[in-house]
């Protein structure tokens, strides 16, 4: 990363600036944060945030092409197939391992991505914290950015709100999780309501007449939802055996940001249709023609509709192969291994992993999904899940900063 910021906030860190930025974000969100903050942010250089830049927008344009779209196509399962799909999702992420390439060169190499949105309300939380924080340090003072092209705080705010909330009265927007203060990321729909005036609300407590969604006011009485900013994972519904009071399948008189098939379509399903030197060889592996001889040592297993890294597999064998039945075979992908190494320097002296989460913006009226904004997950385990980082410091979230 940026050598020279590195080691002038290494220098003056401390466990009392830590907490401090701490306290000061949970202050800012006005809730309890329900995952590991990272002790420091990522400095990234413009070399290298350039090349990340570059490497996503081409890999979001490779997702637009029609004739791509067509096959992703199949990865949305008929019982959640909801109607009237936008060409577009209008929320996307694109997660890159940071590595260095053959010559030392600090490169991007894609992890996987999602037509779905992330964390962006908090991260832009998070981005103020810590550049209040670092107004204490010399050499570090404000200004930052945390935002792509020629956006800052301002200009991104509109350009999300315009997406989450389109031209609606925000109290005609929900933002849909199920039990949403139960949930890890119930920080960022705490900033989301801050920001946007956006509640969250669980489908359950949804009424449907004809064709429309109504939600319940504080006093018990009616508003009709016009927008829905989605962030429900399907695969929660499924465990959990939840019976919805409407059908996703209905023709609903209610916009969706981001249509929910974009969630299956823009995912690691799509990542073998993809052909960038960013992105590492996959195959879904009921299109595998043979076990490589390597399996083990050059390839990792996964699943692909799951989330922070449950059911990934770092050394499959064939056996492990084997055991995955013929009919969900379309549902695994097996993925070349990437090698994090660690690119950032903790102050213990140890190294640190990075990926960077670009999330892409796109209002209605787009052409194409816009580079916006990010966050970074930092970790010293085998994978950046917070299973694999427990006990660990210098983990967690974080963001990437930059002068603008």
């Amino acid at each position: 990363m940026d050598l020279a910021l590195r080691t002038r906030f290494n220098a003056a860190f401390s466990d009392e600036l830590y907490r401090r930025y701490a306290d000061d974000l949970t202050r800012r969100v006005g809730t309890q944060i329900g995952f590991r903050l990272a002790e420091t942010p990522v400095f990234f250089p413009a070399e290298l945030r350039e090349r990340c830049r570059l490497a996503g927008d081409e890999i979001v344009a490779q997702l637009c092409e029609p004739e791509r779209i067509a096959k992703m196509r199949a990865a949305v399962p008929a019982r959640w197939n909801v109607p009237g799909e936008a060409p577009l999702p209008t929320f996307a992420v694109v997660d890159f391992a940071i590595v260095r390439g053959p010559e030392g060169t600090l490169v991007p190499r894609l992890v996987e991505l999602q037509g779905f949105p992330s964390l962006l309300a908090f991260e832009t939380l998070q981005r103020d914290a810590w550049e209040s924080a670092l107004s204490r340090i010399s050499g570090l003072e404000p200004p930052w950015s945390a935002w792509f092209g020629e956006l800052e705080r301002d200009s991104f705010l509109d350009l999300a709100r315009r997406v989450i909330v389109g031209s609606h009265d925000a109290e005609q927007v929900i933002l849909l999780d199920l039990d949403p203060p139960a949930q890890k990321t119930y920080a960022d729909f705490a900033a989301t309501k801050s920001l946007f005036g956006v509640d969250a609300v669980s489908p359950t407590t949804l009424v449907k007449r004809g064709k429309r969604l109504f939600r319940l006011n504080a006093d018990g009485g009616e508003i009709a939802v016009e927008r829905i900013y989605w962030r429900l994972v399907i695969d929660e519904l499924e465990r959990k055996n939840v019976t919805l009071p409407f059908d996703l399948r209905d023709e609903l008189d209610v916009e969706w940001s981001p249509h929910p098939n974009w969630f299956w379509m823009w995912s690691k399903y799509s990542l073998p249709f993809l052909d960038h030197p960013a992105v590492p060889k996959t195959w879904l592996l009921c299109e595998l023609d043979a076990i490589p001889d390597d399996l083990s040592e050059r390839y990792v297993l996964k699943p692909l509709f799951s989330f922070a890294g449950g059911g990934v597999n770092l050394r499959p064998t064939r056996s492990d192969i084997d055991a995955i039945p013929d009919n969900l075979r379309s549902s695994w992908c097996l993925q070349e291994k990437i090698d994090y190494g660690g690119v950032l320097k903790a102050v213990d002296g140890g190294n640190v992993k990075v990926e960077l989460r670009m999330m892409y913006l796109r209002p209605d009226d787009a052409p194409v999904p816009i580079a916006a904004t990010n966050l970074c997950r930092l970790g010293r385990g085998e994978m950046l899940g917070v299973d694999f980082n427990r006990d660990l410091t210098w983990v967690g979230s974080s963001i990437g900063l930059w002068r603008p």
